[in-house]
């Protein structure tokens, strides 16, 4: 009975806190989601091109108006996203873009975002991948300035997998079910305002 009045007492203590998972969530993702909106704008012909082009590209209907959608969506999401206003709603439109960048995008490279040759997830392209590592690793230590090169980290191949998209998903997922956050979102602010808190 004691450790059961002790973990209710923990609760309604944490319950203050509440907030601070749905703010490092948004906070987490905004940047992420502006930036890649920002790209697919500053860029906005040759996203267009790749988004409709059924050789190298994606295939899809209305290429320009699919760029604006999924660009307009990511960066003022991600301002929304900062502000913790309309938290629940952009974030479906945000869960929608990041399945088709997953599924459209990313799935035929496996699971992994960078290739490790040494995961379990690792497909052939990412195990291919370990000795064209190697071989550019020692061009570059035979021709070039390999300390200054590597100084700002270590090479990596991208094998451009699902494992980012999916991620940010689920956390936009949860973003739908727990809203902005008590005291840390707009929207909780709105919703005692109004008295729906």
């Amino acid at each position: 009975m004691q450790l059961a009045q002790l973990y209710q007492k923990f609760l309604n203590t944490i319950r203050y806190a509440e907030g601070i998972a749905p703010l490092a969530l948004r906070l987490y993702l905004a940047p992420v989601l502006m930036q890649a909106g920002y790209n697919k704008l500053s860029h906005f012909s040759d996203t267009a091109a790749w988004f409709g082009n059924p050789d190298w590209g994606l295939g899809l209907p209305f290429p320009e108006l699919m760029v604006v959608l999924a660009a307009g969506t990511e960066f003022v999401g991600g301002g929304l996203l900062i502000l913790g206003l309309a938290t629940r709603l952009i974030a479906i439109p945000l869960s929608f873009t990041m399945l088709v960048a997953a599924f459209a995008v990313h799935w035929d490279n496996g699971w992994l975002a960078i290739a490790d040759a040494s995961s379990w997830l690792a497909n052939e392209s990412v195990l291919a991948s370990a000795e064209k590592l190697d071989k550019a690793k020692e061009i570059l230590q035979q021709n070039g300035n390999y300390e200054w090169l590597t100084s700002s980290g270590n090479f990596v191949v991208l094998n451009n997998g699902i494992e980012f998209a999916i991620t940010y998903l689920f956390m936009l997922m949860a973003l739908i079910f727990m809203g902005g956050g008590r005291y840390t979102s707009l929207d909780y602010y709105i919703a005692k305002r109004n008295q729906i808190v």
